[in-house]
């Protein structure tokens, strides 16, 4: 391709992006993001005044992350999606490297039992949101690549499930089981949609289930949140005392919600409430209404990654179909997770809910993933439209 054609290729595409914007997936986002500013005001503003003396404190961090999030999906939106998938191999190293580093002592900064962040003054980074993110990258170039392979051979479908095996031992060793669960199923899903045959999935499957048993079995606190989840009045002011928590501010909630900042339960009754259990603090001040308009946003942008990934694979654009599932397929698993732990159908994991909780490195990677769906829908819409593929890296 001449350099003429190369120029006139990322004017084109330039032109076109500018004017293919996915609005129910950007609307979505956008609504989330700010139900999530309103939540965490509402939610933290009692707790910081006591451990920060200023009520403000986590409302003012969250905007600045909010912003630090939105330019960072600005960039991964001016980024060609060729550009990650030449960049397999590179993210799949960061993401290992990282996983590793948060481990080593003096380094990784440990919290409430886990050791998930790596500290850079008063900011912290979880390696672990970064790390999703990356290996889904990656996975979708060797699906791309091995296709054939996937779909004939043990072989082919094992290799990635090697690759990801490691990512879960280390994530394991922090130890972050709802990440582990969130990547494995997203994974897994994409090898599904990738045209693995059924007896071999459905083995992994298995193989995969037994080791979620065993992971829970051999260490006692995820055994504790388990029988705590099964009946958590049992033990309502030990291991089932977060979720009872929970549970009573979705029953206070009722249809309509007691009204934005009338909870009780954020009164030092509900741990996290700013973070993993916003969505129940939601719940009380919304109602079951309102908690439904929250779930239909998640769903709507779900829809959106999976539709963008079939509209991809139509046209022949195997990267680009696999990395939209693939992000589809994460935000879906975190949402799923966490919105099922609030309201007590899963049992207790210390999982974000993607753009809506505290938290500045899970709100940064939701919105560079919203940041590249975007990207894709422009680069597929131009090729339905006729044009070509950006090609520039």
């Amino acid at each position: 391709m001449t350099v003429a054609s190369v120029s006139n290729s990322r004017m084109e595409m330039s032109e076109h992006a500018s004017l293919h914007f996915d609005a129910w997936l950007l609307l979505s986002a956008l609504g989330l993001m700010v139900v999530g500013l309103i939540m965490i005001g509402s939610a933290s503003m009692d707790i910081a005044d006591l451990k920060m003396g200023q009520p403000f404190y986590y409302v003012i961090r969250h905007g600045s992350f909010l912003i630090l999030a939105l330019v960072s999906g600005l960039v991964a939106y001016g980024l060609p999606i060729e550009w990650w998938h030449k960049r397999g191999w590179l993210l799949l190293s960061l993401a290992l490297v990282g996983l590793v580093v948060v481990l080593l002592p003096g380094i990784g900064k440990t919290v409430n039992g886990s050791t998930r962040w790596i500290g850079f003054g008063s900011l912290n980074l979880q390696v672990s949101e970064f790390a999703k993110l990356f290996l889904v990258a990656y996975v979708a170039g060797y699906l791309a690549r091995r296709q054939g392979e996937i779909a004939d051979t043990w072989w082919g479908f094992a290799k990635p499930l090697l690759v990801i095996g490691i990512a879960a031992g280390l994530l394991m060793k922090e130890p972050d089981f709802g990440a582990t669960v969130v990547i494995m199923t997203a994974v897994l899903g994409m090898l599904f949609l990738a045209g693995v045959s059924l007896v071999r999935f459905c083995a992994v499957i298995g193989v995969t289930g037994a080791l979620g048993v065993l992971a829970v079995l051999s260490s006692d606190y995820r055994y504790e949140r388990l029988t705590g989840y099964i009946d958590p009045w049992a033990d309502q002011f030990g291991s089932g005392y977060q979720l009872t928590q929970a549970l009573i501010a979705f029953g206070r909630g009722e249809w309509f919600g007691v009204g934005l900042g009338n909870s009780v339960q954020k009164l030092f009754y509900l741990p996290e409430a700013h973070t993993d259990f916003v969505f129940a603090i939601f719940a009380e001040e919304f109602g079951l209404l309102g908690s439904l308009v929250v779930i239909s946003l998640f769903v709507i942008i779900v829809w959106r990654a999976l539709w963008l990934g079939y509209r991809a694979s139509i046209q022949g654009l195997n990267y680009s179909a696999y990395f939209a599932y693939g992000i589809g397929l994460l935000l879906a698993a975190q949402s799923l997770i966490n919105l099922g732990v609030s309201c007590g159908l899963l049992p207790t994991k210390g999982l974000t809910l993607p753009l809506v909780s505290y938290g500045g490195s899970s709100l940064i990677v939701s919105c560079i993933a919203i940041g590249i769906l975007t990207r894709l829908n422009a680069e597929v819409a131009m090729v339905e439209n006729g044009g070509q593929q950006d090609i520039s890296a």
